[in-house]
């Protein structure tokens, strides 16, 4: 608070006293460049997930929600209640359930922009169980042609190898759309990695300003008797120590401070751009939410009034978010699984049991059932479902 009162130790040590007629002068200017935090995975995830509220609430809102989903395997003529991968998806290994490797999946693809499946297999040659490798660990081995001949994993200083020039993978790499690269996926964290530092850092300015018993800073002038305005190296110490220990910190919120004669207090009040600071954060906490498509007014985010109500936007929530990324994750897996029994089967959520969609089904199924110019193999189809059995 009080840095632009100390003096240069090169001018000090040196011996020289400098005096202008016009006195002393505080310039200050703003940076002329912007310090943006790194944009590699793990920075992000500290800042945008394990530091930042709003990261860290729609990360887990999507991945809770899209793990949650109900799961139905069916192939072109039925559906299953009963099968090896459904028992697979569903104890896919001792330490995780459905839903825990699943949010755990979900959540290195919103994180990192991929996500990394390993498949233990037996014997048999069929997949026993399924473990997700953090991303931050693997990186891709790319052949002559580009494409990928290996994937290595890192941990505890030592590398392990994972060969996928076979005729099947033992991983299911999983990744977002990324423009500029062919091997890795981009996360929605690098698109709101820039409303993540401006939502940190107001988060530190506020917290600074508590420390400062949440008052404005102020300065002191100095006014000599003989109408001098500089202090002598030991006054200027002096005053600084008694400061740093006496009035800063909100321990000291509300002690007067005693000056000496010829020093007065200026307090410095909040300035126009101070008091919409709260408004900047806002904004940037709309922009993160935006970045993963979660309606703001989902987490909380003051002014914000997009939609109508509560339910539309959970509605859009699932609609637009939650059930596009559900739908390309379980296709990869079962598209990657079905390879190693070679049965034609998919993985997909059933939109049937998904509260959040429920009048939308009883209006979509109201409407087919109705249309009597539609068979009952192409109302079936409409609808999602496998082909009438036949009788007997």
């Amino acid at each position: 608070m009080f840095d632009f009162l100390r003096r240069d130790n090169k001018a000090e040590s040196a011996g020289e006293t400098k005096a202008s007629a016009t006195g002393r002068v505080v310039a200050w200017q703003g940076a002329g460049r912007v310090a943006w935090s790194p944009r590699d995975t793990v920075s992000l995830t500290k800042a945008g997930f394990a530091g930042n509220p709003v990261g860290f609430r729609a990360v887990k809102l999507i991945s809770e929600a899209a793990a949650a989903l109900p799961l139905v395997l069916q192939d072109a003529d039925r559906r299953y209640e009963v099968h090896p991968l459904l028992d697979l998806i569903t104890r896919p290994n001792p330490a995780q359930g459905r839903a825990e490797l699943l949010e755990t999946l979900y959540g290195h693809l919103l994180l990192s922009g991929n996500g990394y499946v390993e498949a233990v297999a037996g014997d048999d040659g069929l997949p026993l169980e399924l473990h997700v490798l953090r991303s931050d660990r693997m990186s891709l081995v790319p052949g002559r042609d580009g494409w990928p001949v290996a994937y290595d994993y890192a941990v505890g200083g030592r590398k392990h190898r994972f060969d996928v020039s076979g005729p099947v993978s033992p991983i299911c790499h999983i990744k977002s759309f990324h423009p500029q690269d062919d091997h890795y996926g981009m996360a929605p964290m690098q698109a709101a990695a820039q409303a993540l530092d401006v939502h940190n850092s107001a988060s530190r300015w506020s917290k600074a300003l508590l420390d400062n018993a949440a008052r404005p800073s102020g300065a002191i002038v100095y006014r000599g008797a003989d109408g001098s305005g500089t202090m002598s190296a030991e006054q200027f110490d002096r005053l600084s120590h008694e400061i740093e220990t006496n009035h800063q910190g909100a321990r000291n919120a509300g002690r007067p401070m005693l000056l000496e004669g010829g020093l007065d207090w200026k307090p410095m009040g909040f300035s126009p751009a101070d008091m919409e600071f709260h408004k900047t954060k806002d904004a940037a906490a709309r922009d993160i939410a935006l970045a993963y498509g979660v309606p703001p007014m989902l987490l909380g985010i003051p002014g914000e009034a997009t939609y109508a109500n509560y339910q539309e936007a959970h509605r859009a929530f699932y609609r637009l978010t939650v059930l596009p990324l559900a739908a390309r994750v379980t296709a990869a897996i079962s598209a990657w699984l079905v390879q190693f029994g070679g049965e034609a089967v998919a993985l997909k959520p059933d939109l049937d049991q998904v509260p959040a969609l429920a009048a939308e089904r009883e209006a979509q199924w109201a409407r087919v059932s109705t249309a009597e110019f539609l068979s009952n193999a192409e109302k079936r189809r409409l609808l999602g479902l496998p082909a009438e059995p036949e009788d007997g």
